[in-house]
């Protein structure tokens, strides 16, 4: 069965880096649907970065600049490369991936990691 397997986070002051990983396991790796997630306590989870249809890249705004994401297809795993992080980066990192529909041609995120706490001090 698929999933996908987080590693990566920690604390880190501000203005420090951290890189989160992403590995796929079980099922077919797809380049073109893949995804960053963050969830903060008391707020509504939100997609900083994504791989989207023809490798194209996208972020939320809060990260532009500060935020890559990355990828080795022949290894199965994408990245989360963080730059000048800020307390509000504080968070639940979350990735997700998976096949893009035959109707819609949309990602359907299907396998979701586990979950890697970053923490950002001042």
């Amino acid at each position: 069965q698929g999933h996908l397997v987080q590693s990566g986070g920690g604390s880190v002051q501000a203005g420090g880096s951290l890189r989160l990983s992403c590995a796929a396991a079980g099922y077919t790796y797809n380049p073109n649907c893949l995804a960053w997630f963050r969830q903060a306590p008391g707020k509504e989870r939100e997609k900083v970065a994504a791989i989207e249809k023809e490798l194209i890249t996208n972020y939320a705004d809060s990260v532009k600049g500060r935020f890559t994401i990355s990828q080795d297809p022949a290894k199965g795993t994408f990245y989360l490369q963080m730059n000048s992080l800020k307390r509000e980066d504080t968070a639940t990192y979350y990735c997700a991936a998976g096949p893009r529909s035959s109707v819609t041609r949309a990602c359907v995120l299907l396998y979701w990691g586990q979950g890697a706490q970053v923490t950002v001090s001042s």
